[in-house]
């Protein structure tokens, strides 16, 4: 095999690697071997996996499942969810993985309509979801759970997420009335072998609890995070990181006091961060970051508000030691507007993570939710769960203005999808008047797409009160990952792989 095949090779390999379940096809032979440039195409297959929603017996639990119409995606396809492997205690006092006779959450409907299911009951499990074809370009599931009383009552929901080989966690707590757990969810016919760090504002707490711990094929396992390191602390930064294999990995905060959540990992280290979407109402903003590599960092703190970029009094900057987790209390920084957190290097781009804990209510009536640092929408993001009350979508332009496309899909029980564009001014945020499907029945889907100028940034929140207490759950929309860049190339790879 020539030094040819061998980089071509390389190359196919690196690019499935980047686009995970992402399938390449290759194009016709031509005879030539000059590359093209690359073009996006519609992912052909892609997986997520929902953590176990919850162990409360008066939790209820409901999911949505959305595919967006995508131009040039197969004719074609299939979409499942199944549920994870669950550990139980055998005979011997050790553990065994079994499968559990569990229906599915629910059944996905065809691209450009939502499907809803109900997750309800005694330890509903982990779902492990694949879809293909026509219903894998920006697949999405949402995992809302209400919990009536107890600690983390209130309105939990999540984004189920894609596997990766890391992840971070910026906002965890092992202080006395939480109680968190990172879930890990192996999709893969293999064990997956994964580390757990902790990170606190003196550096790592040391522990080899979380070395090496192995997640079973198709199966699920929770870790509680305070028995990874000794002591109580607040405002830890977790670090999952995969040996082998592939994992979904997602933390579950549950408080004593102010209800609970689920916390998405934040976007990959960098020197400059947004948290969109700061509830208007807020009443308590907590910001949580961390340097993971060999510098400090020093950090401009600015609020995108709806008339523009301003500097919170008391907390212009944050410095993050490296290797350590800083905290910032921001107090009710949104005072009665909506607004986004801006975080800028103001020296070396140390990279950093981040993450907002954020809180409604007051006195007995408070509940918090998270919101990690994201990536733009990027071509377009997608966010299922949504009704025509409770529903608030923040759009933000922190640099350029921006013009963006906003769809309503068809309802899960009946109505017609409506669009709306929307001007955002940069260096603001905006509380949008969500477009709602014409004739609405049941819960809809929302997508996003930025048609000129500069990135985007976004998120959803789902709000429920119940006998006083504000429930509310953020998720953010980066881009949903429905299409991938695949190079043009003048020469059918096979052909070369034959020689």
């Amino acid at each position: 095999m020539n030094r040819t095949t061998l980089s071509l090779i390389a190359g196919a390999t690196a690019l499935a690697a980047v686009t995970g379940f992402a399938s390449l096809n290759a194009p016709a032979a031509s005879g030539d071997n000059t590359a093209k440039a690359a073009t996006q195409q519609p992912v052909e297959r892609t997986s997520l996996l929902c953590p176990q929603p919850s162990t409360s017996e008066i939790a209820e639990t409901a999911y949505t499942s959305y595919t967006p119409l995508t131009q040039g995606a197969a004719d074609s396809g299939k979409a499942e969810l199944q549920a994870a492997a669950v550990e139980s205690a055998d005979s011997a006092g050790g553990k065994k993985t079994g499968k559990k006779t569990v229906k599915p959450a629910l059944k996905p409907a065809e691209p450009g309509k939502p499907a809803t299911g109900d997750g309800s009951g005694a330890e509903p499990p982990a779902l492990v979801g694949t879809a293909e074809g026509k219903f894998a370009p920006g697949w999405t599931v949402q995992e809302t759970t209400a919990v009536a009383a107890g600690t983390g009552r209130g309105l939990l929901g999540t984004n189920c997420t894609a596997p990766d080989t890391e992840f971070w966690f910026p906002g965890v707590s092992t202080a006395t009335g939480r109680t968190d757990y990172v879930h890990l969810t192996n999709p893969d016919d293999s064990a997956a072998v994964v580390d757990v760090e902790l990170y606190g504002k003196d550096g790592t707490l040391k522990s080899t609890v979380g070395e090496g711990i192995t997640v079973q094929p198709h199966a699920s396992e929770p870790i509680l995070l305070s028995t990874l390191a000794s002591g109580q602390q607040a405002d830890l930064t977790v670090h999952v990181t995969v040996r082998s294999g592939r994992v979904g990995a997602a933390v579950q905060a549950l408080d004593d006091k102010i209800g609970g959540d689920w916390l998405a990992a934040s976007t990959d280290p960098a020197g400059s961060l947004v948290m969109p979407g700061i509830p208007k109402d807020a009443t308590a903003v907590r910001l949580v970051a961390f340097a993971p590599g060999d510098q400090d960092a020093d950090l401009k703190v600015r609020l995108a508000s709806p008339s523009g970029l301003i500097t919170p009094a008391g907390n212009e900057t944050l410095h993050v030691k490296a290797g350590m987790t800083a905290a910032a209390d921001l107090g009710d920084v949104t005072r009665g507007e909506a607004g986004s957190l801006v975080l800028t290097s103001t020296g070396t781009s140390a990279p950093v993570v981040a993450a907002l804990q954020v809180v409604r209510g007051k006195g007995s009536k408070q509940e918090m939710a998270f919101i990690p640092a994201t990536s733009p929408v990027g071509a377009r993001a997608t966010v299922a769960d949504n009704s025509s009350k409770g529903t608030t979508l923040a759009l933000s332009a922190p640099g350029q203005s921006a013009q963006v496309k906003v769809t309503a899909s068809a309802g899960s029980e009946g109505g017609t999808a409506v669009t709306k564009t929307y001007t955002i001014k940069g260096g603001t945020t905006q509380d949008v008047d969500a477009p709602v499907p014409a004739g609405l029945k049941g819960t809809y889907a929302l997508t996003v797409e930025p048609v000129s100028g500069g990135p985007v940034y976004a998120s959803r929140t789902l709000a429920s009160a119940k006998e006083g207490v504000p429930g509310f759950t953020i998720q953010t929309l980066p881009d949903d990952r429905g299409t991938v860049a695949v190079p043009e190339a003048d020469q059918d790879l096979s052909v070369l792989l034959k020689k």
